[in-house]
């Protein structure tokens, strides 16, 4: 006998059966769409139990955002049989024309593929695949239609929640939910159809932290694929666990406080814990309640009819505004004198409004009396020592080194950048340097002439009332800040990490304390453009700002911290088109909000009725 031929005939055989099982395999899954198909529908038997959301609470204990049950009514088009379309209509409601519409909504609303290797377009629906056929029903709704499901196989209750809101506030900061697309199913196996993903706000930013850990539970099915036990008797079952908690440093009763100060105005508050970042209150004004947005009825019906509202109750003011900072932004232009030596506490100018306009007072003899008088010319000599030092021959890089040193200092406040905080939609403001300027006017073809409307805090200069807030707030420190955040825990967990670092200036701390006096003044001191700001047990350091507005009444400002040893908050209001300085409308406010949240009551009744009366926009 040939050994050598067998030999041969049983390696080719085993060749050519290998072939066939690799051929088969890549067939199976390449090819042939319904072997992944069966794959899906094995792992159906793995039910995911999806958790409640984490709740939100504010730094008092109070909760903010809870969860409320509700019900979709599931379908499994793969375990209908003998569906009677017009009696199922007549349970729910609906018409038979609606009914099948649904049916084709579904399908389209899960879109198609394209499979390479056969060239075919194929749709993502699943017979075996359950999907929601009606949304949020409530308790009541669904106790009309459960006890008749058993007539209707391949329907059934699933229960899910939505959220709720207990203070009609904050809407700005919660953000809300809305129904996972299929895009966002594709990118991310957590979501099926019909849950609910965070859209803004910190229900986006925490989305992966709110929305909790599902459960598995494995079960084994009947030949007419009924559940009849679980799998194991639930030894691989994991249990769903409710997302972590967030303990915001937001005030509620401050918040609503605030928003009900902006009532009948356009404008925003931010207050800030200096020692922590710790965001109190964000108001943007005009607001609406969260409630709105409540649920996909709830959001078809109101979403459209805000974001065409003229007054932008959606735009969030106080991270994406960027508005000139006026006067206020002279506290950061003395604090550069002060550290370039350029200036010194005692350095006097002439108020001559030859320069630039200013108000009746007389001239400034020191630094806190030119941040008392907002002297505008006073800060026009000191921005031209800032800014030509005699660094260079050339007037014009004279001027190009002088700001872009100065643009370098404004960095270190938190300018000129996004504050990487806790929630979406920021902005970064405007710190002009160089190279902005050469876009203008050429390289070498400005000097401190051309920008000088920056040493007031207008022209190019802008910055977000959150930017505002922070600058109060690191002035309060004296030097460093901690980057503004709402979440002061997750869980148990305490903040993210970013949200424990100071963020150190280049000014000495001496030089802070001069301001801080010149700030003083402004509240407390005759002359002084923030007296409407005053509390008399408690000692507030404030600065005014008027923001000239060429579409209209210019803007009121105001930014302070208080008390003025051991700040416990800092402050930033901006008024829209308020007809008035900064002292006659945002710093009243200001005051306001200060006594509301270190005395937990306000003393001065005719303040809060001038403020609350005073109505500069009115919503149609």
């Amino acid at each position: 006998m040939n050994t050598d031929a067998r030999k041969y005939v049983i390696i080719s055989f085993m060749v050519i059966v290998g072939m066939i099982y690799i051929f088969r395999l890549f067939y199976m899954q390449v090819i042939d769409d319904s072997w992944t198909l069966r794959a899906q529908e094995i792992a159906e038997k793995r039910k995911e139990i999806t958790p409640p959301r984490g709740v939100l609470f504010d730094r008092n204990g109070k909760k903010i955002v809870a969860n409320r049950t509700y019900y979709n009514l599931m379908v499994v088009e793969a375990e209908m049989k003998d569906f009677d379309t017009l009696a199922f209509a007549q349970l729910i409601g609906w018409t038979k024309e609606q009914v099948k519409q649904r049916f084709f909504e579904i399908r389209k609303g899960e879109g198609t593929y394209y499979n390479k290797a056969t060239g075919k377009r194929t749709s993502n629906y699943q017979k075996i695949r359950a999907y929601p056929f009606l949304k949020e029903l409530t308790l009541e709704e669904i106790a009309k239609i459960a006890p008749f499901l058993e007539d209707f196989p391949g329907f059934k209750e699933e229960v899910t929640s939505m959220r709720s809101y207990p203070f009609a506030n904050a809407a700005n900061i919660m953000g809300y939910l809305s129904e996972v697309n299929r895009e966002e199913i594709d990118e991310d196996r957590f979501y099926k159809p019909g849950n609910n993903i965070g859209r803004a706000g910190l229900e986006r930013f925490y989305e992966k932290e709110l929305r909790g850990r599902k459960g598995i539970r494995y079960i084994v099915t009947s030949a007419l694929n009924n559940a009849i036990e679980s799998y194991a008797d639930g030894k691989y079952d994991t249990v769903a666990k409710q997302g972590p908690a967030l303990h915001l440093g937001v005030d509620i009763m401050l918040q609503a406080y605030g928003e009900k100060l902006l009532e009948g105005k356009r404008g925003c508050i931010v207050a800030i814990e200096p020692s922590s970042g710790e965001i109190l209150a964000l108001i943007s004004a005009p607001s609406y309640d969260p409630n709105l947005f409540i649920g996909r009825r709830n959001i078809s019906r109101n979403f459209t009819k805000l974001l065409n509202d003229p007054s932008k109750p959606l735009y969030p003011r106080p991270l994406a505004a960027e508005y000139p900072p006026g006067s206020t932004f002279k506290l950061l232009n003395s604090l550069i004198g002060l550290q370039e030596g350029v200036i010194t506490p005692n350095s006097g100018f002439p108020c001559n409004t030859s320069v630039v306009g200013c108000h009746n007072h007389a001239s400034a003899g020191s630094l806190p009396d030119a941040i008392k008088h907002s002297c505008n010319p006073y800060y026009y000599s000191v921005m031209r020592r800032i800014i030509q030092q005699k660094k260079a021959k050339s007037l014009f890089r004279d001027a190009e080194i002088g700001l872009n040193h100065w643009a370098d200092y404004m960095y270190r406040f938190g300018l000129g950048n996004k504050l990487e905080t806790d929630i979406t939609g920021l902005r970064s403001g405007t710190i002009p340097d160089s190279k902005y300027y050469d876009k203008w006017y050429g390289h070498h073809r400005w000097a401190f002439s051309t920008i000088r409307s920056i040493s007031i805090g207008q022209g190019e200069v802008t910055l977000t009332p959150l930017q505002m807030a922070n600058v109060a707030a690191l002035i309060a420190n004296r030097g460093w800040y901690i980057t503004p955040h709402f979440v002061r825990s997750v869980g148990k967990n305490g903040p993210l990490p970013e949200y424990r670092k100071k963020h150190q200036t280049y000014i000495k701390k001496e030089h802070y304390e001069v301001v801080v006096e010149g700030m003083r003044r402004v509240v407390y001191e005759p002359g002084g453009t923030g007296k409407r700001a005053r509390l008399e047990d408690i000692i507030i350091c404030g600065k005014t700002g008027t923001v000239q507005n060429p579409h209209g009444d210019d803007h009121s400002t105001f930014i302070a911290f208080a008390p003025m040893d051991k700040p416990k908050i800092a402050i930033a209001v901006f008024i829209e088109n308020a007809k008035g300085g900064g002292g006659l409308w945002a710093a009243p406010t200001a005051g306001l909000m200060i006594e509301k949240y270190l005395k937990k009551k306000i003393t001065d009744k005719e303040r809060e009725a001038t403020i609350l009366n005073a109505k500069f926009y009115y919503r149609k």
